[in-house]
């Protein structure tokens, strides 16, 4: 079960926990796909449990996992995403920017490979989930603040749409990226 609070806020500090590609997705896989050890962990990322479990060791230092105490045994440590959701803000993007720029590749990263994971499986699904699926860009001319429109309302759509009222799970990714003119 997830925190009551289900969203974490990153700051610098906690930045620093998330600015490696391998625990974005060690992080992506426990709120996807619910509790887990570092040794299922890593068959499903194709890293060896020492450095999933290194890696998740240090995601709880940073309060992002916690251990799953009702589960597992003295040698099979279970873990569990602490919150549904992180968020950076883009007053601590700005702030520490190298950081944040590190999260935001991890988190690019993730998103290309999940996206390439469901192509693939493609064929293996049912053909009402082949023609749910939908990949588009649309290039829109927006002020800051219209853009800035735009995400809260399709976050509150999004959240219209959450919570358990199907049996398949779908990932919505999105993104609203300011193109230079260049």
């Amino acid at each position: 079960m997830m925190d009551d609070d289900e969203t974490v806020a990153l700051d610098p500090r906690t930045l620093r926990g998330l600015a490696h590609p391998l625990r974005v997705r060690l992080l992506n896989l426990l709120r996807e796909r619910g509790p887990s050890t570092a040794s299922r962990l890593g068959e499903q990322l194709g890293q060896s449990s020492g450095a999933t479990s290194y890696h998740l060791r240090q995601l709880a230092a940073y309060g992002f996992v916690v251990e799953d105490a009702g589960r597992g045994t003295a040698r099979e440590r279970w873990w569990r995403a602490a919150r549904r959701r992180t968020v950076l803000t883009p007053e601590e993007s700005r702030q520490s920017w190298e950081l944040a720029e590190g999260y935001l590749r991890a988190v690019a990263q993730a998103d290309f490979q999940r996206t390439e994971a469901a192509i693939a499986n493609l064929p293996a699904v049912s053909r009402e989930w082949q023609d749910a699926l939908h990949l588009g860009t649309d290039i829109l001319r927006l002020r800051p603040e219209r853009a800035a429109e735009l995400r809260e309302r399709m976050s509150a759509l999004v959240a219209e749409y959450g919570g358990d009222h199907g049996d398949g799970r779908v990932a919505v990714q999105w993104q609203i990226l300011p193109l230079s003119d260049g």
